[in-house]
């Protein structure tokens, strides 16, 4: 894989965090459910505070009962030893139920605010980054919080509050014991930490391999088509194994450090264990301490290493989900680069004047794209752009419905710069029939209408029928309910195109683009489609980009554009009297299509 195209898979480094101030506002997505987080820490507590009572009973049971010899009321200890368990599985279950709704409920509101974000994202933002990263912060981003919500935040104060408890209870039977039991605390901080620097690296470079292999899928799965065509599966699965492979080793370090450290504490733990009955057996044997508290004092020893190498795993969840926080909140927090002004001056129907003035645009710094582009379509109007490619017309056409803002000149619509527009109405007035039609899962009627419901079903009936579409979809199983396949698998290029023109009819627009809408299909469809054409651009301004000079030679105006400039305008006819560029492309496609029957006839 290039440097270049690694780079653009590549997750964003996050440098130093700031864990307080992610804390903070994570606490915001959880205050409208307080009451249920309040409701579960309450029974975290009492859950944690009955486990403390366990080794309680077994000193009762020893020092009361079996060293006397005696089985009298042992009974009812056991009773009450048993009844506390099933108080605990109770509470557990309800304290399960009411963490796990917080984080569920959390994640819709995150992922909702995410999805809305990126939706008004200006389309730029989508050429900088691409789908599987955008992906990784939808899925996996939002499940490392949920993991922090439901595993996180009321298990860490429970483990905290547990550990308090049994020192205080430790120290209340017996001091000397306890510091004695207390000793390996330092060794047990210093493997915490080495852990927690260690797998926080860890967790960065997984999450950095998980995206870029999300990005790579996606990307080749959307080409599945192209890569079949030009054999390249093995290619594609070379590259994919290395990226795996990448991803495998990020896991296998970030294993290490658990494969290291959860051994290293029971260890600790064991040496901890064996200081108690080593100190704890003499004290018993000098009679300064009961076998019943000595027992007791290994269950709490036991019962307090656990949290604390539960705060270590917490610990890590805590970094997982600051680093997805971060990249989360990054994303929420991006600027939307193109937004409505706060007093727009335009929100209504346009009438469809537009005029570019001195218009200069580059996506990237001033690697210019369109220079000095100046022109003005009356309302009515039909022109179209024709050129190489790469010369700017399809940029044109997104600088139209302002995908992308000029860093040069003025483009108006009805006399109004379209940056004083309401972005929403400014986008109303345009269709856009596209050469590869973006179709929706669903039915024809849905991807007709596309969840406008104003557009009634006679409506969608209507607009196909007046572009043709209404005979082969009533040929389909359930018709205008047929179901439609991801981007219209199943459908021809023609049906695709002729579906998209009926959706352009229905929304009634006041401007109307097609992008090489008749440049990939046979021409018996291109008669058809043709004919919709006509039906679409009739009484509105329409922008026509075409390759095949064919289907533009009825345009009110020809633009002829070459390095971003404008070189030529006129008719058809005006612009081959002038035997110009325009006159050079129509004779290499008028030899091009001669040799192709000359061909074909032989």
């Amino acid at each position: 894989m290039s440097t270049a195209v690694k780079q653009f898979h590549e997750e964003e480094a996050i440098g130093k965090t700031y864990d307080f101030q992610v804390a903070r506002r994570l606490l915001g997505y959880l205050k409208p459910y307080m009451r249920f987080l309040v409701g579960a820490l309450v029974l975290t507590l009492l859950v944690n505070w009955l486990l403390t009572l366990q080794p309680k009973f077994t000193q009762w049971a020893i020092d009361w009962y079996i060293v006397p010899g005696t089985t009298e009321g042992l009974g009812l200890l056991v009773a009450l030893f048993l009844g506390t368990q099933v108080l605990r599985l109770v509470l557990s279950y309800f304290q399960s139920i009411l963490v796990n709704t917080v984080g569920q409920y959390t994640m819709f509101d995150l992922r909702r605010e995410l999805y809305a974000k990126l939706q008004h994202q200006e389309v730029g933002y989508y050429d900088r980054n691409p789908v599987g990263r955008i992906m990784t912060r939808l899925t996996s981003d939002v499940d490392a919080l949920n993991q922090l919500f439901t595993e996180g935040v009321t298990d860490l104060l429970g483990d905290l509050v547990i550990i308090v408890t049994i020192i205080v209870v430790m120290l209340w039977m017996d001091v000397q014991l306890t510091l004695i039991s207390l000793l390996t605390v330092p060794l047990l901080f210093a493997a915490t930490t080495w852990f927690r620097k260690g797998a926080r690296r860890g967790y960065e470079l997984v999450r950095t391999r998980l995206a870029r292999i999300n990005a790579f899928l996606q990307e080749h799965f959307a080409g599945a088509q192209t890569v079949q065509i030009f054999n390249a599966e093995a290619k594609s699965l070379r590259t994919f194994d290395r990226i795996n492979e990448e991803y495998r080793r990020a896991n296998i370090d970030t294993i290490f450090y658990y494969a290291v450290f959860f051994p290293l504490v029971d260890l600790i733990g064991a040496i901890g264990v064996a200081l108690i009955i080593w100190y704890g057996g003499y004290r018993v044997m000098q009679g300064a301490l009961s076998l019943g508290a000595l027992v007791a004092f290994i269950q709490y020893s036991q019962a307090l290493f656990q949290p604390i190498r539960d705060l270590s795993d917490k610990y890590n969840v805590l970094q997982a989900a600051v680093v997805a926080s971060h990249r989360l909140f990054k994303t929420l927090d991006l600027p939307v680069a193109i937004t409505t002004p706060e007093k727009p001056l335009k929100s209504e129907r346009a009438r469809g004047r537009i005029e570019f003035q001195n218009v200069w645009f580059a996506y990237n710094d001033e690697d210019w794209v369109l220079k000095d582009v100046s022109f003005i379509v009356e309302p009515g109007q039909s022109i179209a752009l024709v050129g190489h490619t790469g010369s700017g017309k399809t940029t044109i056409t997104n600088l139209l419905m302002r995908f992308y803002d000029i860093q040069r000149g003025r483009i108006l619509l009805d006399g109004v710069d379209l940056r004083d527009w309401d972005l929403k109405a400014l986008r109303q007035n345009f269709a856009v029939v596209l050469q590869e039609v973006f179709l929706f899962s669903g039915t024809i009627e849905g991807n007709i209408r596309l969840g406008r419901q104003e557009i009634t079903a006679d409506r969608v009936r209507w607009a196909a029928q007046e572009v043709h579409a209404d005979s082969f979809i009533r040929r389909l199983k359930d018709d205008y309910q047929a179901e439609v396949r991801e981007r219209g698998a199943g459908l021809s290029v023609g049906q695709k195109q002729l579906i998209s023109f009926a959706r352009a009819l229905a929304f009634d627009p006041a401007l109307l683009i097609l992008d090489e809408a008749t440049s990939s299909i046979d021409t018996e469809t291109e008669q058809l489609i043709q004919r919709a054409i006509e039906r679409v651009m009739r009484d509105r301004t329409s922008i026509v980009v075409a390759h095949r000079l064919s289907t533009i030679q009825n345009a009110d105006r020809i633009i002829v554009l070459h390095h971003g400039e404008i070189r030529e305008q006129g008719t058809h006819q005006e612009l081959l009297a002038e035997r110009g560029l325009y006159w050079k492309l129509y004779k290499l496609q008028y030899a091009d299509l001669n040799r192709t029957v000359l061909t074909t006839d032989g």
